[in-house]
């Protein structure tokens, strides 16, 4: 089997575990209130850069070097947090969201790079998705934290639960109406995201569901039904009657009259 960088060349590009985690990411957001679930977050999506990176074809030590780069910078967006609930917040969500960025932009390039399109790829376009309504959430909270006054309209409190929700009723162009950004900055990254939804679910997703072939499908009919018979040559038939030869049960026979062009009697026995 062939070897590269990044291990067998089956073995990469398995986004269940990513798509799981994310699930999982989203369902604790969703179901937890506090602090504590926004310094977890910092933590989740940085083990789901590192199980990305598992999967990216670069080599072992640029694996390491940005690995150890995410996990120092992670420390460093939770600690900032904790010194300052707002402005070190906000710094927290902009950093949260540059790892979500770079995951997607990792996810993709793989799932693209796959010579066929497998359930594995399926699963990636998934966790693309996932990952970019994240994204976005945490842009939303960033401009929250640093801008001073409430990022919905109405004066409608922002957590994490009410920016996650606002991402994903934008990223799906569902529009509830129910939360709307009340700044400009916080109308034009709406705005940005919903083209990104768009494009991405007519392309990408798309793309691949429809040329995803189930493994029996990809087999070929040769490999269905074993080797092809061997073709007999020359094909049995009639008995020619030119007088030069008969192909009879696949060998030729040659007649025992002269050529065509001698018109002669033919021989006796």
């Amino acid at each position: 089997m062939h070897r590269g960088h990044s291990g067998p060349a089956d073995a990469a590009g398995r986004y269940g575990l990513l798509l799981l985690l994310l699930i999982s990411t989203y369902l604790l957001s969703a179901f937890s209130a506090g602090k504590l679930v926004e310094r977890l977050s910092i933590v989740l999506f940085a083990a789901v850069l590192l199980l990305a990176l598992r999967t990216s074809p670069l080599s072992r030590r640029w694996r390491l070097l940005l690995g150890g780069a995410v996990l120092a910078g992670s420390v460093a967006a939770g600690a900032a947090a904790i010194i300052s609930p707002g402005t070190g917040s906000g710094i927290a969500e902009i950093w949260n969201g540059l790892v979500l960025l770079l995951t997607a932009v990792f996810i993709v390039r793989r799932v693209l790079a796959r010579p066929t399109v497998t359930v594995q790829s399926i699963y990636g376009a998934l966790s693309a998705y996932l990952i970019i309504g994240l994204m976005f959430a945490t842009f939303y909270a960033a401009i929250g934290h640093l801008g001073g006054s409430n990022f919905f309209a109405h004066g409608q409190k922002g957590s994490t639960q009410t920016y996650q929700y606002f991402s994903f009723t934008t990223l799906t162009t569902l529009g509830y109406g129910d939360f709307t950004a009340a700044g400009n900055g916080g109308r034009a990254v709406a705005v940005i995201e919903a083209l990104v939804g768009q494009v991405f679910l007519a392309t990408l997703v798309a793309r691949l569901v429809a040329a995803f072939r189930a493994p029996a499908e990809r087999t070929g009919p040769a490999e269905r039904t074993g080797p092809a018979a061997p073709r007999r040559w020359p094909p049995s038939g009639a008995i020619r009657r030119d007088g030069t030869a008969s192909y009879r049960r696949g060998s030729v026979r040659k007649s025992r009259g002269r050529s065509p062009g001698d018109r002669s009697a033919p021989r006796g026995r």
